[in-house]
């Protein structure tokens, strides 16, 4: 099995798998017990909190763990719009992850007003548009770090600035760019930040936000008592030690990851196959979005799984979108062009014979 599908999932290292087992064996208190077992515990994850704050440059008071990358977006974007007493007025992107718009939805339901920006030919969002965009009735802006659909990176510093100028809200969703991209500008800035344990070798299910301890946010479910009132639930303590463990142990070499991506684009016949890319220094080179002319990219996904080659057509929560993918419509593609759309993404663990042969196995569609 060759696995080219790694903005979807990263496989658990040795080393978050270790200390799960072992947390989960030794550390069973629940952390919110006064007895010593649960101070154990409440030190433990205490511990991850702190990993996960340093790593992202902001202070461990505003890091809530959460049960997914798609739990810290709805948090965030929820709790934030409905404590904001300025307007009803959100600006989003029309590229961002189902949560996002899921999130989107349910506050237009409420009365919110929600404009989606599109992105460029290059796949980013342009700031003239965005700062158009702003109304004095604006109070909170989402737009993501990373696209996990076609990997281009979003200018969060400007988006940060332009926000703090208005005084709006700033939501940044770094699932995808979490460990890999240094947060591009002082996190401080934004008001809620989304990370995921799963991209970058930890447990499933696992997830935070931070939300800026200096911000109203009202919880979704009042009443709880966990995670500052903003998420209900015991703490699940071996997975969020997993989930540190992993994030002080991962790497993203970027060098070889472009080295992979040039060598598979290297091999696809121009004329057959279209690359969804920005430029160089607004794409993370990990995440290579392709549209094979005349064949859908399910179709596309389905052959390479017969050849064990393990490929995706887009984001993994978005796999029954029978329109494509968001981020291709988003840059003006008709939806005939979204549904030849296809996704490769390295890992880690990803060498260069495992392209080449995946390469080969596309090129060899060339000729059907």
């Amino acid at each position: 099995m060759t696995y080219l599908d790694y903005a979807a999932s990263t496989p658990m290292t040795k080393q978050a798998i270790d200390a799960y087992v072992e947390v989960a064996t030794k550390i069973y208190g629940n952390p919110s017990s006064l007895h010593d077992a649960g101070g154990q515990a409440a030190s433990a994850v205490a511990w991850a909190r702190g990993v996960i704050a340093r790593k992202l440059g902001v202070h461990s008071d505003g890091v809530i763990f959460t049960g997914s990358g798609t739990e810290a977006n709805i948090v965030a974007i929820l709790s934030l719009a409905r404590s904001e007493k300025r307007g009803r007025h959100i600006i989003t992107s029309m590229a961002e992850h189902t949560s996002v718009h899921a999130a989107m939805n349910t506050l237009e339901r409420e009365g919110f007003e929600v404009t989606r920006l599109p992105l460029t030919a290059g796949g980013v969002i342009d700031m003239n548009v965005l700062e158009k965009a702003i109304r004095p009735d604006t109070t909170l802006i989402s737009i993501q770090h990373v696209n996990s659909e076609i990997g281009t990176i979003q200018p969060i510093a400007k988006i940060a600035q332009l926000a703090k100028a208005h005084g709006i809200l700033y939501h940044v969703d770094c699932v995808q760019s979490f460990c890999k991209l240094v947060v591009s500008f002082d996190a401080r800035l934004a008001d809620a930040i989304s990370v995921s344990a799963h991209k970058v070798g930890g447990p499933k299910g696992c997830g935070a936000v931070y939300l800026n301890p200096f911000v109203r946010a009202l919880p979704i479910f009042p009443g709880v008592t966990h995670e500052r009132g903003l998420r209900g639930g015991t703490l699940d303590t071996p997975a969020l030690v997993a989930f540190a463990v992993a994030v002080e142990q991962y790497t993203y070499d970027m060098d070889k990851q472009w080295k992979l991506r040039e060598n598979l684009l290297h091999m696809l016949p121009g004329d057959a196959f279209q690359v969804i890319e920005g430029q160089a220094e607004s794409q993370l080179p990990n995440i290579v979005g392709i549209c094979k002319t005349g064949m859908e990219g399910q179709l596309v996904m389905l052959k390479l799984n017969e050849q064990n080659f393990h490929i995706s057509t887009g984001s993994a929560c978005d796999i029954n979108n029978a329109s494509g993918t968001k981020a291709i419509l988003a840059m003006g593609k008709t939806i005939t062009e979204a549904r030849q759309f296809f996704r490769i993404s390295f890992g880690a663990a990803t060498q260069m014979d495992e392209v080449v042969l995946c390469g080969e196995a596309l090129r060899n569609l060339y000729n059907e």
